[in-house]
């Protein structure tokens, strides 16, 4: 016990706490957000996946929702700990090819759904895309408000994870055509792409020797 109290009294005089109470409140809040976002994510995937019929979009939620449950194991070891998590981090690679169609086809209308019978693999992949795009999202936020150096990385490490899971559905919608992604006219391209000018690496600061 005295050695606890005397503890304690010598990380309130030297402004050090034990390393799972090295929170900040913004962070605690934000962190919250992402563990409840996914939560949200693994249950919308729980709820999708009977209805799923093609066999190329059922290995990648399953794909994904392995990945995303084990990361979020990891952010909730670190979170509660302060320290390193008992499993580290990992990079969610993608299998299939990065292969975009472009140009615009005839499509019907798009609509709400009237029934649960209506759910395609259309509907299944685009809830699974716009859950992921806000995950990355939440998780940005929540990075730049932490202060708890173990958590500030796990969170940041599962940023590119989600831009590379979103990019995985883009293209499998693309491939299906319920995401097509049209283009500009040749000229407005190359008129666009010509914009912007490298700038003179000249090692100094403009102006950074006038004396005023």
């Amino acid at each position: 016990m005295m050695n606890q109290q005397g503890q304690m009294h010598q990380n309130m005089h030297t402004g050090m706490v034990p390393p799972q109470q090295n929170h900040g409140g913004h962070e605690v809040f934000d962190v919250h957000e992402v563990l409840s976002g996914t939560i949200g994510t693994l249950n919308l995937y729980t709820m999708l996946r009977p209805s799923v019929k093609d066999q190329e979009l059922q290995t990648i939620l399953d794909r994904q929702y392995q990945f995303i449950q084990s990361e979020y194991n990891t952010t909730v070891d670190c979170f509660k700990s302060g320290q390193d998590p008992s499993v580290p981090t990992q990079s969610y690679k993608m299998t299939q090819d990065n292969d975009f169609v472009y140009g615009m086809q005839p499509s019907q209308p798009k609509k709400p759904l009237q029934s649960t019978s209506e759910i395609t693999d259309e509907c299944i992949s685009g809830l699974m895309l716009g859950s992921i795009k806000g995950a990355a999202g939440s998780k940005a936020m929540a990075a730049l408000e932490v202060t708890n150096p173990v958590v500030r990385r796990v969170i940041a490490d599962s940023i590119p994870n989600c831009i590379e899971m979103a990019y995985e559905l883009s293209i499998y919608q693309n491939k299906h055509h319920y995401y097509q992604v049209p283009q500009l006219a040749q000229q407005d391209m190359q008129q666009l792409l010509n914009a912007y000018a490298p700038a003179q690496m000249n090692g100094q600061m403009p102006n950074q020797n006038q004396t005023h």
